[in-house]
């Protein structure tokens, strides 16, 4: 006869914390002040000015903008406070950077508002392969998030993981 099967690792208590659920899905978009330029090198502060009054703004309501200057000329400090004004009130978040520093940003954002006292002195699992891609900065995050808190570490899958963290004997050390 022959023995019943057993989910060993149902039963192994791991929690797995799959990283795609904080990916940003907002919808994003650029303010480039290069299109705001004079000959595209200089910054007119009546036009520029003249110019945001002008913008209908609503075409950043609840998107992530990255507020940029895609060319290499001298941006006074206050023209991105002035688009920065501008934006804020339909904007869900305004981000100083290209479109890769926004989504970094945001990604970064939502980590941090994992309640990582779910994972306090629990056995955990980061999900390693999936249907979107997760850069490198993420997975080191979550780590450093998790470090202070969990009680194991690992990397892949529940059922083929890497170790990345135990916790040693004794007092806790942040």
């Amino acid at each position: 006869m022959s023995e019943p099967f057993v989910n060993k690792v149902a039963d192994s208590g791991l929690i797995t914390l799959d990283l795609e659920k904080w990916y940003p899905r907002e919808e994003t978009a650029v303010f480039d002040i290069k299109d705001y330029l004079f000959m595209g090198m200089i910054l007119k502060e009546k036009d520029f000015r003249e110019a945001l009054k002008a913008k209908d703004w609503t075409i950043y309501q609840d998107k992530n903008v990255a507020l940029t200057c895609s060319v290499d000329a001298i941006i006074p400090v206050w023209a991105y406070m002035l688009v920065a004004a501008n934006l804020q009130p339909f904007a869900n978040e305004i981000v100083m950077g290209d479109e890769k520093e926004l989504h970094k940003t945001i990604f970064l954002k939502n980590l941090s508002a994992i309640d990582v006292q779910e994972f306090d002195d629990k056995r955990v699992v980061i999900k390693g392969c999936g249907e979107t891609p997760i850069a490198d900065y993420v997975y080191m995050e979550i780590t450093k998030l998790l470090r202070p808190v969990a009680k194991s570490i690992m990397y892949g899958e529940p059922c083929s993981t890497v170790p990345v963290f135990k916790k040693q004997g004794g007092p806790k050390k942040d």
